[in-house]
């Protein structure tokens, strides 16, 4: 009964003071068009990315922009052809100036991606872009998407603003694990403590971010994060850390083609990054999984065991709590289009995220690193490089 009582109070706590993170009403924020569209240059890394190629870089070769914008994809060891593949699909439609380049592999203390988007970077300025658009490859935008992120910018004096892309919910385990991934993450960074001034709260989605040029030379990006697995946070906390003005938002035609058909496959998504969310700490592992029982696992089993012990109280407690829980993943869900049956199932979705963070620990400790597009990266303790 306590225990319930007890998780209660955290759900009473996380609907009212976390930001109000499970709204998802947070879209780009009321923007004009400015009077000159500033140059813009698109940084997009991309490693063995032939499978959504086709149906995510023609969205940013049609950009409906007013201003001079190139695009320069930056081919990070592809062994698929992704870099042919991408000439071929800019002789074919056409639009945005398109450059293909290779870096090499990374050096000792750099993550690929944050490699090939150093480099991109690096062609980039050449050109003396206002802003950089920073965005994966398998990430497909509408054609005003580069014109509403400017304009965005412009108009709320942002150093970064970032779209959380909608991603694919097809398969049953990609509707059972993707809008409760969000809604994780919102609940870990609420969004509307980002983009408040004199918040600490940093954080932005890696598959959509315009960053101010100026901005990212400012922060020394992306060499102050150049070992970050979790780029995107890592960004946005240089970026705010350095003075600038961040906004993250949910996306409403920015949209990632990635499928995740199998729940391996979501699996393997989390589990690559989930310990290094944690710094690596075996006490934050540990404060993770009692957290995650207390509040997702605890609600449903007190009612049960309440109901088959006859204890009203526990019963009540707990089917108060889980009933507030089901309450505040409804918009996720809606958002996403999913039928609001799924909702009373986030205990069992929790479960799965508490596995996969353990499993991400015990791959950490078996020497093998977040992996992640055929490459293994090194512990924190093997990494050269300052800590961002």
């Amino acid at each position: 009964m306590w225990t319930a009582a007890v998780s209660l109070a955290a759900w009473l706590w996380l609907l009212l003071c976390q930001g109000f993170f499970w709204r998802t009403d947070i879209r780009l924020p009321a923007r004009t068009d400015p009077d000159d569209w500033p140059p813009v240059c698109v940084v997009v890394p991309a490693r063995d990315e032939a499978a959504v190629l086709p149906e995510s870089l023609p969205s940013l070769l049609s950009q409906d922009y007013p201003g001079r914008a190139e695009i320069f994809l930056v081919d990070d060891g592809s062994s698929d052809g992704t870099g042919e593949l991408a000439r071929e699909l800019a002789r074919k439609h056409g639009g945005l100036p398109l450059t293909v380049d290779s870096p090499g592999e990374p050096p000792a203390g750099w993550t690929g991606k944050l490699w090939a988007v150093r480099h991109g970077i690096g062609l980039a300025r050449a050109r003396g872009p206002e802003y950089l658009l920073l965005t994966d490859a398998d990430i497909a935008h509408a054609p005003d998407s580069l014109r509403e992120l400017v304009a965005a910018a412009r108009t709320g004096g942002f150093d970064a603003v970032s779209l959380m892309a909608r991603l694919r919910v097809e398969s049953l385990w990609e509707r059972l694990v993707v809008p409760a991934f969000v809604y994780f993450f919102a609940q870990l960074y609420p969004f509307r403590r980002i983009g408040r001034k004199g918040a600490r709260t940093a954080a932005a989605a890696g598959g959509c971010v315009l960053l101010r040029a100026e901005t990212a030379a400012r922060a020394r990006i992306p060499d102050v994060i150049r070992h970050a697995v979790i780029d995107d946070v890592a960004l946005a906390r240089a970026v705010k850390g350095g003075g600038g003005h961040i906004w993250l938002g949910l996306a409403e035609r920015v949209d990632s083609v990635r499928p995740y058909p199998r729940l391996h496959d979501l699996w393997r998504m989390v589990s690559r990054s989930a310990y290094a969310q944690l710094r690596h700490n075996p006490l934050l592992l540990l404060g993770t999984v009692l957290g995650l029982a207390l509040v997702y696992l605890v609600p449903p089993v007190a009612l049960f065991v309440g109901l088959a012990a006859g204890s009203t109280s526990a019963t009540v407690l707990g089917g108060l709590a889980w009933l507030v829980m089901t309450g505040t993943y409804v918009p996720m869900l809606r958002y996403y289009g999913q039928p609001l049956w799924l909702a009373p199932l986030l205990p069992f979705t929790a479960f799965l995220y508490l596995l996969m963070t353990v499993d991400s620990a015990v791959q950490h400790y078996r020497g093998r690193g977040a992996a992640w597009k055929g490459r293994t990266y090194a512990r924190p303790d093997a990494v050269v490089g300052d800590e961002s």
